[in-house]
Protein backbone atom coordinates (compact mmCIF):
# COMPACT_ATOMS: atom_id res chain seq x y z
CA UNK A 1 0.00 0.00 0.00
CA UNK A 2 2.76 2.39 0.99
CA UNK A 3 4.72 1.73 -2.20
CA UNK A 4 1.59 2.25 -4.30
CA UNK A 5 0.94 5.57 -2.60
CA UNK A 6 4.51 6.66 -3.30
CA UNK A 7 4.17 5.71 -6.96
CA UNK A 8 0.99 7.79 -7.22
CA UNK A 9 2.77 10.79 -5.71
CA UNK A 10 5.60 10.42 -8.22
CA UNK A 11 3.19 10.25 -11.14
CA UNK A 12 1.34 13.36 -9.93
CA UNK A 13 4.63 15.23 -9.59
CA UNK A 14 5.75 14.22 -13.08
CA UNK A 15 2.44 15.33 -14.54
CA UNK A 16 2.80 18.68 -12.85
CA UNK A 17 6.26 19.15 -14.40
CA UNK A 18 5.25 18.07 -17.89
CA UNK A 19 5.43 20.99 -20.39
CA UNK A 20 2.30 22.33 -21.99
CA UNK A 21 1.26 20.72 -25.27
CA UNK A 22 2.94 22.24 -28.33
CA UNK A 23 -0.31 23.57 -29.70
CA UNK A 24 -1.09 25.43 -26.48
CA UNK A 25 0.65 28.53 -27.72
CA UNK A 26 -1.02 31.28 -25.79
CA UNK A 27 -0.80 29.34 -22.55
CA UNK A 28 2.87 30.20 -22.04
CA UNK A 29 2.42 33.92 -22.75
CA UNK A 30 -0.53 35.73 -21.17
CA UNK A 31 -0.03 38.62 -23.63
CA UNK A 32 -0.68 36.40 -26.65
CA UNK A 33 -3.62 37.43 -28.81
CA UNK A 34 -4.35 36.58 -32.39
CA UNK A 35 -4.05 40.25 -33.37
CA UNK A 36 -0.73 40.92 -31.62
CA UNK A 37 1.11 37.56 -31.73
CA UNK A 38 -0.84 35.30 -34.06
CA UNK A 39 -1.48 35.01 -37.78
CA UNK A 40 -3.75 38.01 -38.13
CA UNK A 41 -3.40 40.31 -41.12
CA UNK A 42 -0.53 42.78 -40.75
CA UNK A 43 -1.54 45.91 -38.85
CA UNK A 44 0.34 48.70 -40.60
CA UNK A 45 -1.26 51.39 -38.46
CA UNK A 46 0.27 49.92 -35.27
CA UNK A 47 3.68 48.88 -36.59
CA UNK A 48 4.22 51.78 -38.99
CA UNK A 49 2.40 54.86 -37.69
CA UNK A 50 3.16 58.00 -39.66
CA UNK A 51 2.38 60.60 -37.00
CA UNK A 52 4.15 59.24 -33.92
CA UNK A 53 7.37 57.56 -32.77
CA UNK A 54 6.93 54.00 -31.53
CA UNK A 55 8.89 52.64 -28.56
CA UNK A 56 10.53 49.21 -28.40
CA UNK A 57 12.39 47.42 -25.60
CA UNK A 58 14.73 44.49 -26.29
CA UNK A 59 16.40 42.37 -23.61
CA UNK A 60 19.52 40.67 -24.96
CA UNK A 61 21.29 39.91 -21.67
CA UNK A 62 24.95 39.50 -20.79
CA UNK A 63 25.36 35.93 -22.06
CA UNK A 64 23.82 36.67 -25.44
CA UNK A 65 25.85 39.87 -25.77
CA UNK A 66 29.00 37.82 -25.17
CA UNK A 67 27.85 35.34 -27.81
CA UNK A 68 27.24 38.19 -30.28
CA UNK A 69 30.71 39.61 -29.63
CA UNK A 70 32.36 36.23 -30.09
CA UNK A 71 30.45 35.64 -33.31
CA UNK A 72 31.38 39.07 -34.67
CA UNK A 73 35.05 38.54 -33.83
CA UNK A 74 34.93 35.25 -35.75
CA UNK A 75 33.27 36.90 -38.76
CA UNK A 76 35.03 40.27 -38.88
CA UNK A 77 38.26 39.62 -37.03
CA UNK A 78 37.82 42.44 -34.54
CA UNK A 79 35.92 43.10 -31.33
CA UNK A 80 33.33 45.71 -30.44
CA UNK A 81 34.95 49.13 -30.02
CA UNK A 82 38.25 48.12 -31.63
CA UNK A 83 38.55 51.48 -33.42
CA UNK A 84 38.90 52.40 -37.08
CA UNK A 85 36.31 52.41 -39.84
CA UNK A 86 36.44 48.84 -41.08
CA UNK A 87 37.48 47.46 -44.41
CA UNK A 88 36.46 48.56 -47.91
CA UNK A 89 33.40 47.19 -49.69
CA UNK A 90 33.93 43.63 -50.82
CA UNK A 91 35.89 42.61 -47.74
CA UNK A 92 32.86 41.92 -45.58
CA UNK A 93 31.92 38.40 -44.52
CA UNK A 94 29.48 36.52 -46.74
CA UNK A 95 28.01 34.80 -43.66
CA UNK A 96 25.39 36.73 -41.72
CA UNK A 97 25.78 37.15 -37.95
CA UNK A 98 24.09 34.57 -35.74
CA UNK A 99 20.66 35.00 -34.19
CA UNK A 100 20.22 34.99 -30.41
CA UNK A 101 17.03 34.66 -28.38
CA UNK A 102 15.72 37.89 -26.89
CA UNK A 103 12.61 39.31 -25.26
CA UNK A 104 10.77 42.20 -26.91
CA UNK A 105 8.30 44.56 -25.26
CA UNK A 106 5.96 46.90 -27.12
CA UNK A 107 2.85 48.75 -25.97
CA UNK A 108 2.65 46.78 -22.73
CA UNK A 109 2.93 43.37 -24.41
CA UNK A 110 5.83 40.89 -24.40
CA UNK A 111 7.17 38.69 -27.22
CA UNK A 112 9.32 35.79 -26.03
CA UNK A 113 12.25 34.00 -27.69
CA UNK A 114 12.50 36.56 -30.50
CA UNK A 115 15.40 36.11 -32.90
CA UNK A 116 17.81 39.08 -32.89
CA UNK A 117 20.82 39.49 -35.17
CA UNK A 118 23.03 42.30 -36.35
CA UNK A 119 22.76 43.26 -40.03
CA UNK A 120 24.53 45.30 -42.67
CA UNK A 121 27.96 45.65 -44.22
CA UNK A 122 29.74 49.00 -43.99
CA UNK A 123 27.19 50.42 -41.53
CA UNK A 124 27.58 47.45 -39.22
CA UNK A 125 31.37 47.46 -39.50
CA UNK A 126 31.51 51.19 -38.77
CA UNK A 127 29.18 51.00 -35.76
CA UNK A 128 30.90 47.89 -34.40
CA UNK A 129 34.43 49.28 -34.62
CA UNK A 130 33.33 52.59 -33.11
CA UNK A 131 31.90 50.88 -30.02
CA UNK A 132 28.54 52.59 -30.50
CA UNK A 133 25.67 50.52 -29.11
CA UNK A 134 23.27 51.96 -31.68
CA UNK A 135 23.72 48.95 -33.97
CA UNK A 136 21.73 47.92 -37.05
CA UNK A 137 19.67 44.81 -36.39
CA UNK A 138 16.87 42.55 -37.52
CA UNK A 139 14.11 40.81 -35.52
CA UNK A 140 12.60 37.45 -36.50
CA UNK A 141 9.67 36.66 -34.23
CA UNK A 142 9.41 32.91 -34.86
CA UNK A 143 13.06 32.19 -35.64
CA UNK A 144 13.37 29.82 -32.70
CA UNK A 145 10.02 28.05 -32.91
CA UNK A 146 11.75 24.70 -33.56
CA UNK A 147 13.34 24.78 -30.11
CA UNK A 148 10.66 26.95 -28.49
CA UNK A 149 7.36 25.43 -29.69
CA UNK A 150 5.35 27.83 -27.54
CA UNK A 151 6.08 30.58 -30.10
CA UNK A 152 5.08 28.61 -33.18
CA UNK A 153 4.12 31.09 -35.93
CA UNK A 154 4.65 34.01 -33.58
CA UNK A 155 4.22 37.37 -35.33
CA UNK A 156 4.44 41.05 -34.43
CA UNK A 157 1.02 42.42 -35.34
CA UNK A 158 1.10 40.27 -38.47
CA UNK A 159 4.78 40.71 -39.34
CA UNK A 160 7.29 37.87 -39.08
CA UNK A 161 10.42 40.03 -39.49
CA UNK A 162 11.37 43.67 -39.06
CA UNK A 163 14.55 45.53 -39.90
CA UNK A 164 15.91 48.48 -37.88
CA UNK A 165 18.26 51.05 -39.40
CA UNK A 166 20.15 53.33 -36.97
CA UNK A 167 21.27 56.00 -39.43
CA UNK A 168 24.97 55.22 -39.05
CA UNK A 169 26.00 57.51 -41.92
CA UNK A 170 22.98 59.78 -41.86
CA UNK A 171 23.09 62.81 -39.56
CA UNK A 172 19.46 63.57 -40.37
CA UNK A 173 18.21 60.10 -39.31
CA UNK A 174 15.40 60.45 -41.86
CA UNK A 175 16.97 59.43 -45.20
CA UNK A 176 15.89 55.79 -44.93
CA UNK A 177 12.27 56.71 -44.41
CA UNK A 178 12.35 59.62 -46.86
CA UNK A 179 13.72 57.40 -49.63
CA UNK A 180 11.28 54.52 -49.16
CA UNK A 181 8.32 56.90 -48.87
CA UNK A 182 9.30 58.77 -52.04
CA UNK A 183 9.43 55.57 -54.07
CA UNK A 184 5.99 54.47 -52.90
CA UNK A 185 4.52 57.91 -53.53
CA UNK A 186 5.81 57.63 -57.09
CA UNK A 187 4.13 54.25 -57.57
CA UNK A 188 7.10 51.94 -56.93
CA UNK A 189 6.96 49.05 -54.43
CA UNK A 190 9.07 49.89 -51.39
CA UNK A 191 9.10 49.01 -47.71
CA UNK A 192 6.76 50.72 -45.25
CA UNK A 193 8.63 52.38 -42.41
CA UNK A 194 8.24 54.29 -39.15
CA UNK A 195 10.43 55.83 -36.48
CA UNK A 196 11.18 53.92 -33.28
CA UNK A 197 12.77 54.82 -29.97
CA UNK A 198 14.77 51.69 -29.16
CA UNK A 199 15.88 50.57 -25.69
CA UNK A 200 18.22 47.58 -25.35
CA UNK A 201 19.49 45.68 -22.33
CA UNK A 202 22.93 44.29 -23.20
CA UNK A 203 23.28 42.84 -19.70
CA UNK A 204 23.69 46.00 -17.63
CA UNK A 205 20.12 47.32 -17.66
CA UNK A 206 17.92 48.94 -20.28
CA UNK A 207 19.71 51.71 -22.22
CA UNK A 208 18.25 54.21 -24.69
CA UNK A 209 19.86 53.47 -28.07
CA UNK A 210 18.27 56.32 -29.97
CA UNK A 211 15.93 56.79 -32.91
CA UNK A 212 15.79 54.04 -35.52
CA UNK A 213 13.88 53.63 -38.73
CA UNK A 214 11.87 50.41 -38.51
CA UNK A 215 11.09 48.77 -41.86
CA UNK A 216 9.11 45.86 -43.16
CA UNK A 217 11.02 43.25 -45.13
CA UNK A 218 10.17 42.69 -48.79
CA UNK A 219 8.33 39.39 -48.22
CA UNK A 220 4.94 37.87 -48.88
CA UNK A 221 3.16 40.52 -46.80
CA UNK A 222 4.71 43.38 -48.72
CA UNK A 223 4.28 41.95 -52.21
CA UNK A 224 0.63 41.07 -51.48
CA UNK A 225 0.03 44.56 -50.11
CA UNK A 226 1.73 46.41 -52.97
CA UNK A 227 1.78 44.00 -55.91
CA UNK A 228 -1.41 42.04 -55.25
CA UNK A 229 0.08 38.50 -55.07
CA UNK A 230 2.89 36.49 -53.50
CA UNK A 231 3.13 33.19 -55.42
CA UNK A 232 6.04 34.26 -57.64
CA UNK A 233 9.70 33.86 -56.71
CA UNK A 234 11.20 36.65 -54.61
CA UNK A 235 14.98 37.15 -54.72
CA UNK A 236 17.52 39.31 -52.93
CA UNK A 237 20.39 39.31 -55.42
CA UNK A 238 24.04 40.18 -54.96
CA UNK A 239 24.71 40.33 -58.67
CA UNK A 240 25.84 42.76 -61.37
CA UNK A 241 23.67 40.74 -63.78
CA UNK A 242 26.58 40.26 -66.18
CA UNK A 243 26.35 36.47 -65.83
CA UNK A 244 23.99 34.16 -64.02
CA UNK A 245 25.50 32.64 -60.88
CA UNK A 246 22.80 30.91 -58.85
CA UNK A 247 24.46 31.59 -55.50
CA UNK A 248 24.14 35.32 -56.20
CA UNK A 249 20.34 35.07 -56.15
CA UNK A 250 19.11 34.40 -52.62
CA UNK A 251 15.56 33.13 -52.61
CA UNK A 252 13.34 34.68 -49.96
CA UNK A 253 10.37 32.38 -50.61
CA UNK A 254 9.66 29.09 -52.41
CA UNK A 255 13.02 28.03 -51.02
CA UNK A 256 12.43 24.30 -51.42
CA UNK A 257 11.79 24.63 -55.15
CA UNK A 258 14.95 24.64 -57.24
CA UNK A 259 13.43 26.83 -59.94
CA UNK A 260 15.71 29.70 -60.92
CA UNK A 261 14.61 29.74 -64.53
CA UNK A 262 13.07 33.21 -64.25
CA UNK A 263 16.27 34.98 -63.18
CA UNK A 264 18.58 32.84 -65.32
CA UNK A 265 16.30 33.52 -68.29
CA UNK A 266 16.39 37.23 -67.50
CA UNK A 267 20.19 37.37 -67.54
CA UNK A 268 20.29 35.29 -70.73
CA UNK A 269 17.81 37.61 -72.46
CA UNK A 270 19.71 40.66 -71.26
CA UNK A 271 22.99 39.34 -72.66
CA UNK A 272 21.53 38.03 -75.92
CA UNK A 273 23.61 38.78 -79.02
CA UNK A 274 20.40 40.01 -80.67
CA UNK A 275 21.05 43.32 -78.95
CA UNK A 276 23.61 43.97 -81.69
CA UNK A 277 22.04 42.08 -84.59
CA UNK A 278 18.28 42.63 -84.08
CA UNK A 279 17.56 45.18 -81.36
CA UNK A 280 13.77 44.90 -81.75
CA UNK A 281 13.92 41.15 -81.13
CA UNK A 282 16.27 41.78 -78.18
CA UNK A 283 13.82 44.17 -76.58
CA UNK A 284 10.94 41.76 -77.14
CA UNK A 285 12.83 38.88 -75.58
CA UNK A 286 13.90 40.94 -72.59
CA UNK A 287 10.43 42.36 -71.98
CA UNK A 288 8.92 38.88 -72.08
CA UNK A 289 10.57 38.06 -68.77
CA UNK A 290 11.67 41.41 -67.23
CA UNK A 291 9.54 44.52 -66.66
CA UNK A 292 11.79 47.06 -68.35
CA UNK A 293 9.34 49.94 -68.02
CA UNK A 294 9.16 49.35 -64.27
CA UNK A 295 12.95 49.33 -64.01
CA UNK A 296 13.43 52.51 -66.03
CA UNK A 297 10.99 54.19 -63.66
CA UNK A 298 13.02 52.99 -60.67
CA UNK A 299 16.22 54.16 -62.36
CA UNK A 300 14.78 57.61 -63.03
CA UNK A 301 13.69 58.09 -59.43
CA UNK A 302 16.91 56.66 -57.98
CA UNK A 303 19.09 58.93 -60.12
CA UNK A 304 16.89 61.95 -59.43
CA UNK A 305 17.11 61.73 -55.65
CA UNK A 306 20.67 60.23 -55.77
CA UNK A 307 21.21 56.90 -54.09
CA UNK A 308 24.66 55.50 -54.82
CA UNK A 309 24.51 52.43 -52.57
CA UNK A 310 22.65 50.22 -55.02
CA UNK A 311 22.92 48.56 -58.43
CA UNK A 312 25.19 50.52 -60.75
CA UNK A 313 27.83 51.11 -58.09
CA UNK A 314 27.25 48.21 -55.67
CA UNK A 315 25.83 44.80 -56.56
CA UNK A 316 23.18 44.78 -53.83
CA UNK A 317 20.26 46.56 -52.18
CA UNK A 318 17.53 45.44 -54.54
CA UNK A 319 14.98 42.64 -54.75
CA UNK A 320 13.38 40.95 -57.76
CA UNK A 321 9.82 39.61 -57.70
CA UNK A 322 8.46 37.48 -60.53
CA UNK A 323 4.92 38.75 -61.03
CA UNK A 324 2.48 36.41 -62.77
CA UNK A 325 1.49 38.98 -65.41
CA UNK A 326 4.09 41.76 -65.16
CA UNK A 327 7.33 39.76 -65.25
CA UNK A 328 10.32 40.26 -62.98
CA UNK A 329 9.87 43.51 -61.08
CA UNK A 330 12.56 45.60 -59.38
CA UNK A 331 12.06 46.43 -55.70
CA UNK A 332 14.41 49.07 -54.22
CA UNK A 333 15.89 48.55 -50.76
CA UNK A 334 18.12 50.47 -48.31
CA UNK A 335 17.98 54.25 -48.63
CA UNK A 336 20.05 55.41 -45.66
CA UNK A 337 22.66 56.89 -48.00
CA UNK A 338 20.27 58.49 -50.47
CA UNK A 339 19.81 62.26 -50.87
CA UNK A 340 23.50 62.71 -50.14
CA UNK A 341 25.48 63.31 -53.34
CA UNK A 342 24.94 65.53 -56.36
CA UNK A 343 26.60 64.18 -59.50
CA UNK A 344 26.08 66.29 -62.59
CA UNK A 345 24.18 65.65 -65.81
CA UNK A 346 27.00 63.72 -67.46
CA UNK A 347 29.58 61.40 -65.96
CA UNK A 348 33.26 60.77 -66.54
CA UNK A 349 34.97 58.07 -68.55
CA UNK A 350 35.51 54.92 -66.55
CA UNK A 351 32.39 55.25 -64.49
CA UNK A 352 31.75 54.95 -60.81
CA UNK A 353 34.37 52.99 -58.98
CA UNK A 354 33.11 52.78 -55.44
CA UNK A 355 31.23 54.29 -52.54
CA UNK A 356 29.85 57.75 -53.06
CA UNK A 357 30.21 57.71 -56.82
CA UNK A 358 26.56 58.05 -57.70
CA UNK A 359 25.36 57.84 -61.28
CA UNK A 360 25.00 60.92 -63.44
CA UNK A 361 21.66 61.68 -65.08
CA UNK A 362 22.85 60.53 -68.52
CA UNK A 363 24.59 57.45 -67.07
CA UNK A 364 27.13 57.72 -69.92
CA UNK A 365 29.89 56.71 -67.50
CA UNK A 366 28.39 53.27 -66.81
CA UNK A 367 30.32 50.48 -68.49
CA UNK A 368 29.39 46.94 -69.53
CA UNK A 369 30.18 45.69 -66.03
CA UNK A 370 26.70 46.97 -65.16
CA UNK A 371 24.87 45.71 -68.25
CA UNK A 372 21.29 46.42 -67.22
CA UNK A 373 22.00 50.15 -66.87
CA UNK A 374 24.57 50.32 -69.66
CA UNK A 375 22.26 48.74 -72.24
CA UNK A 376 19.33 50.94 -71.28
CA UNK A 377 21.44 54.10 -71.37
CA UNK A 378 22.63 53.17 -74.86
CA UNK A 379 19.25 52.12 -76.25
CA UNK A 380 17.31 55.02 -77.73
CA UNK A 381 13.89 53.55 -76.95
CA UNK A 382 14.66 52.64 -73.35
CA UNK A 383 16.52 55.87 -72.68
CA UNK A 384 13.44 57.82 -73.76
CA UNK A 385 11.37 55.72 -71.34
CA UNK A 386 13.86 56.62 -68.60
CA UNK A 387 13.63 60.35 -69.38
CA UNK A 388 9.83 60.18 -69.56
CA UNK A 389 9.63 58.63 -66.08
CA UNK A 390 12.03 61.22 -64.69
CA UNK A 391 9.89 63.99 -66.19
CA UNK A 392 6.77 62.51 -64.57
CA UNK A 393 8.59 62.24 -61.25
CA UNK A 394 9.82 65.85 -61.43
CA UNK A 395 6.37 67.13 -62.33
CA UNK A 396 4.62 65.01 -59.72
CA UNK A 397 6.19 63.84 -56.46
CA UNK A 398 9.58 65.56 -56.70
CA UNK A 399 8.41 69.08 -55.91
CA UNK A 400 10.28 71.40 -53.55
CA UNK A 401 7.21 72.14 -51.44
CA UNK A 402 6.33 68.45 -51.16
CA UNK A 403 9.82 67.40 -50.09
CA UNK A 404 10.26 70.37 -47.74
CA UNK A 405 7.01 69.45 -45.98
CA UNK A 406 8.08 65.81 -45.60
CA UNK A 407 11.51 66.78 -44.25
CA UNK A 408 9.96 69.20 -41.75
CA UNK A 409 7.39 66.63 -40.63
CA UNK A 410 9.98 63.93 -39.97
CA UNK A 411 12.35 66.34 -38.23
CA UNK A 412 9.64 67.73 -35.99
CA UNK A 413 8.55 64.18 -35.13
CA UNK A 414 11.94 62.84 -34.00
CA UNK A 415 13.80 65.95 -32.76
CA UNK A 416 12.68 65.60 -29.08
CA UNK A 417 14.18 62.09 -29.05
CA UNK A 418 17.40 62.95 -30.87
CA UNK A 419 18.67 66.12 -29.18
CA UNK A 420 18.07 67.68 -25.79
CA UNK A 421 17.49 66.15 -22.37
CA UNK A 422 15.62 63.15 -23.80
CA UNK A 423 17.85 62.80 -26.83
CA UNK A 424 20.59 60.40 -27.87
CA UNK A 425 23.59 60.14 -25.59
CA UNK A 426 27.32 59.43 -26.08
CA UNK A 427 28.11 55.78 -26.89
CA UNK A 428 24.50 55.38 -28.04
CA UNK A 429 24.50 57.79 -30.98
CA UNK A 430 26.35 58.23 -34.26
CA UNK A 431 25.95 62.01 -34.14
CA UNK A 432 29.09 63.99 -33.31
CA UNK A 433 26.92 66.75 -31.82
CA UNK A 434 23.41 68.20 -31.90
CA UNK A 435 24.39 70.75 -34.54
CA UNK A 436 25.20 67.96 -37.02
CA UNK A 437 21.61 66.74 -36.77
CA UNK A 438 20.04 70.20 -36.92
CA UNK A 439 22.07 71.30 -39.95
CA UNK A 440 20.91 68.37 -42.08
CA UNK A 441 17.37 69.72 -42.32
CA UNK A 442 18.52 72.62 -44.47
CA UNK A 443 21.10 70.48 -46.27
CA UNK A 444 18.42 68.03 -47.43
CA UNK A 445 16.24 70.84 -48.74
CA UNK A 446 19.21 72.30 -50.61
CA UNK A 447 19.95 68.88 -52.10
CA UNK A 448 16.40 68.66 -53.45
CA UNK A 449 16.67 72.16 -54.91
CA UNK A 450 19.97 71.33 -56.63
CA UNK A 451 18.60 68.09 -58.07
CA UNK A 452 15.50 69.80 -59.44
CA UNK A 453 17.69 72.40 -61.16
CA UNK A 454 19.90 69.70 -62.72
CA UNK A 455 16.92 67.69 -63.89
CA UNK A 456 15.42 70.80 -65.49
CA UNK A 457 18.66 71.22 -67.47
CA UNK A 458 18.66 67.55 -68.40
CA UNK A 459 15.02 67.65 -69.50
CA UNK A 460 14.51 71.00 -71.21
Amino acid sequence: MKSTFIRILILVALAACRPDPIDSISGSNPDWTEASHGNAAPDYSVVFPQDQVNELEITIGADNWTAIRNNMKALYGFDFGSGGMGGPPGTFPTTEPDYVQTTVKFKGKTWQHVGFRLKGNSTLSTAWRSGIYKLPFRLDFDKFEAVQPSIKNQKFYGFKELSFSPGVKDNSLIREKLGSDIFRMAGMPAAQSAFYKVYIDFGAGMKYCGVYCGLELPDDKMVIQQLGEDAGNLYKPESKLATFIQTEFEKKNNELAGDFGDVSGFVKALQSTKRSSDVVAWRTGLETIFNVDHFTKYLAINNAIVNWDTYGVMAHNYYLYNHSSKGLMWIPWDHNESFSKSPGITGTTGGPTGPGNALSLTMNEVGTGWPLINYIANDAVYFEKYKSHMRDFKNGVFQQNTLDAMIDKYYDLITPFVVGANGEQPNYTHLSNAAAFTAERAALKTHVSNRIALINQFLP
